[in-house]
């Protein structure tokens, strides 16, 4: 699968390699300076239904910034091993990857940079303590606790969160997705976005020809069905949610057609120290619908400076007042 980072810059060096980790085999973006092998690791998951390519406009920036960055396809996406049964989907299996994938770097230091069901992925890493964490990045999934509270309490979060359900039943889900080449999901990415121009025709290509790889939407799909009706969210829970405390940043498109502001209300009451960051005109797809302003806040988080606020929402502050 053809998959080209945005940038090209003779000041970094990219690749695509196979990565043994967890029993498993995965499809890694590697980014790093021409110059070095940094030993600290960048390591970044794509959400649903995307694919490592979702990371292009982030990898040259962390390796100017002196990571060595692996975007990883998860299980059952890309190249990656694609195991067949829900329960290869559980929480637990996709905390051991991570961990695993760690490990196989050899890195001395780590942070992760999540969206989506990576960063659902990542922000249970990060609770548990699974390996140590420099830093983390989390890209419009809000924290179990929050996210919890406002499924009980609001409607409209409920009415959001009607795929995570449908997506319960066998078999349809994948085959309603998977019909016309994966049309639909091509136009996921392609109108999704608050800037029509973000994700070109090729990008969502890319997202379309990866979900039409055999058992791929199987896989995707069983994500929802292993937390869900799999008990893993439940097992979660019943583990309780210790604090974080790794140094945090959220970055929230406040344009979520699946997820409401307000789940990222009161995050700090489960992480410290934490930054939040809104970006009033970008899409779930924030870190491809606002590369420029997500890269910034990104640079400045990881440099221990003063995070950027979106130009429009300089009202906006975090919890913390920031």
């Amino acid at each position: 699968m053809n998959a080209p980072l945005a940038v090209l810059d003779p000041s970094i060096r990219s690749r695509t390699r196979l990565v043994d980790a967890n029993g498993l085999t995965f499809e890694v973006i590697e980014t790093l300076p021409a110059d070095s092998t940094p030993d600290r690791l960048a390591l970044c998951l794509h959400g649903f239904p995307e694919h490592a390519h979702a990371w292009r406009h982030q990898l040259p920036a962390l390796a100017r910034l002196g990571y060595r960055a692996w975007a990883v396809n998860l299980r059952g996406y890309g190249r990656s091993s694609r195991p067949p049964r829900v329960s290869d989907y559980a929480i637990e299996h996709l905390l051991t990857d991570v961990a695993a994938l760690i490990d196989a770097s050899g890195a001395s230091s780590v942070m992760l940079i999540a969206h989506d069901w990576g960063a659902v992925i990542a922000w249970y890493f990060a609770m548990r303590r699974i390996r140590p964490l420099s830093h983390l990045v989390i890209m419009n999934v809000p924290h179990p606790g929050p996210m919890s509270r406002e499924f009980r309490n609001n409607p409209q979060q409920r009415r959001k969160s009607w795929y995570a359900l449908f997506f319960q039943i066998p078999v349809l889900p994948e085959k309603l997705m998977g019909r016309d080449e994966a049309s639909a999901i091509a136009k996921i990415f392609r109108e999704g976005t608050v800037s029509k121009d973000r994700i070109s025709a090729e990008d969502a290509e890319v997202f379309a020809q990866n979900a039409r790889q055999p058992g791929a939407l199987r896989a995707m799909v069983n994500y929802y069905r292993a937390l869900i009706g799999g008990g893993g969210a439940r097992r979660q829970a019943a583990m309780g949610l210790p604090a974080i405390d790794v140094p945090t940043l959220l970055v929230w498109g406040e344009q979520d057609v699946a997820l409401c502001k307000a789940t990222t209300y009161g995050t700090e009451a489960w992480v410290k120290p934490l930054t939040v960051r809104y970006l009033p005109q970008a899409s779930h797809w924030v870190q491809q619908d606002d590369p420029e302003m997500v890269n910034a806040m990104l640079e400045a988080f990881l440099e221990d400076q003063s995070v950027p606020h979106a130009p429009d929402a300089m009202g906006d502050l975090d919890p913390q007042g920031a």
